[in-house]
């Protein structure tokens, strides 16, 4: 290779990773978190719960929305601890020694803050919190010590997951998995650029750009899902604006909480081989397929063939692969996708 086809690739390879990247950066998510996780001391015993990723990794590329509901509804900190008590219209929120009942103002701030939570891309809540846990939160039988009775969500975090059933939601504790950590990111960027342009001056033409560029997103996470939305968006220039948003949205929203499996990646790796195989030569498609197969045996993570597919995209067909935001559907630097299938 001369030093001029060298220089043109290289341009080539920097131009083909500028688009990918702007597509995963171009939109920052607003996501509520409990405040304790981004390090304010608001915690019963004055403290905090600074979560490393937060408020470090991830920190850069979001708006962070801080929450706290005992300190919002007046409690302080440092302050009584409190826990949730079984009642006869679902658990109470009580006071663990002056046995105060905290039920209806937190339900009421529930109330409020899910009136606004609709304007947000994502929430992390403190996890075993009687406020805020979003799973396994013991249930206490009421004032008699004892064992609780059963597990279940804190009083606010289940009024607000009830009230936004396809919010992205989840609590630190889970965010430590890495493949749960990669799928909430993944579903908080995918839900703000739908933010972004169904806030705008959007046209139906607009929103079927948007499908074009996240199918293989789709794709990746229910193929079910990806039929039924195509269906939707080839009627989108007969439905009213308002009909098509809200069904769009939530069909949208509601496919990326199914889980990506390895075998769904694979489908939707070899969908881009297909688009860009004329492009190579016998021994790139066949390297190609094999890094594929790879990950497909858990040997490599799923990075490996996501960057040979990006380092071929060029040519006939790099258009088509690099509008797709399966490629890089965060910012590269998270590194979310490194990690080898278990």
């Amino acid at each position: 290779m001369n030093t001029t086809e060298s220089t043109t690739e290289s341009t080539t390879e920097a131009a083909v990773e500028s688009t990918l990247e702007s597509a995963a950066t171009q939109v920052r998510p607003r996501v509520a978190v409990s405040s304790c996780l981004l390090g304010a001391p608001v915690r019963f015993n004055g403290g905090h719960s600074r979560d490393r990723f937060l408020a470090g990794e991830l920190d850069e590329y979001v708006d962070w929305v801080p929450i706290c509901p005992e300190m919002e509804i007046g409690l302080g900190a440092p302050r009584e601890t409190l826990r949730l008590e079984r009642g006869t219209d679902g658990p109470r929120l009580m006071t663990r020694r002056t046995r105060r009942d905290l039920t209806a103002e937190m339900a009421g701030l529930a109330a409020e803050r899910a009136a606004e939570i609709g304007a947000v891309d994502g929430y992390v809540f403190k996890s075993k919190s009687p406020s805020c846990g979003l799973h396994g939160v013991p249930v206490y039988g009421g004032s008699a010590p004892g064992a609780p009775g059963r597990r279940g969500p804190g009083l606010f975090a289940s009024a607000i997951t009830g009230a936004h059933p396809s919010l992205v939601v989840e609590d630190e504790g889970r965010l430590h998995d890495a493949v749960l950590r990669e799928a909430f990111v993944e579903r908080i960027f995918a839900a703000a650029r739908l933010r972004a342009l169904l806030s705008g001056d959007w046209r139906p033409r607009d929103l079927v750009g948007f499908h074009a560029r996240h199918k293989m997103q789709i794709l990746a996470h229910s193929p079910a899902a990806y039929r039924v939305i195509g269906r939707l968006v080839a009627a989108a220039g007969d439905l009213p604006r308002e009909t098509l948003a809200r069904e769009y949205g939530w069909a949208f929203r509601t496919a990326l909480l199914v889980r990506a499996t390895i075998g769904r990646h694979v489908n939707v790796l070899h969908h881009f081989l297909g688009r860009i195989s004329g492009d190579l030569d016998p021994v790139r498609r066949a390297d190609l397929t094999e890094v594929i197969e790879a990950y497909r045996a858990h040997r490599v993570a799923l990075a490996v063939p996501l960057a040979l597919l990006r380092h071929h995209a060029k040519g006939a067909g790099a258009g088509q692969v690099q509008e797709q935001t399966y490629l890089s559907p965060y910012p590269d630097a998270l590194r979310l996708r490194n990690h080898v299938p278990a």
